[in-house]
């Protein structure tokens, strides 16, 4: 039976969220995960880069969804552009 490769074998970065709700949700899970004090050194700090990745695509989100309310508010629509 052949061997799996090294890549195969390598964890894959988690999905980015669908949404910023979803991203919101998964944050405040983390969080209580963290806190719980329960999780390994390991998974504490593997815990703690994906929230501190999610926070930064929240804010991103929120930075856009601002962007384009004031767009709204002098008068000229554009479309909003998810990045």
């Amino acid at each position: 039976m052949p061997k799996a490769s090294a890549a195969s074998s390598a964890p894959s970065a988690p999905p980015e969220p669908a949404s910023y709700e979803a991203a919101l949700q998964e944050l405040e899970q983390l969080v209580a995960r963290i806190e719980s004090g329960q999780l390994p050194l390991e998974q504490m700090l593997a815990g703690y880069q994906r929230g501190a990745w999610l926070l930064e695509f929240c804010r991103a989100r929120l930075e856009a969804v601002q962007e384009q309310i004031q767009v709204l508010d002098e008068g000229v629509l554009q479309p909003w552009n998810e990045q």
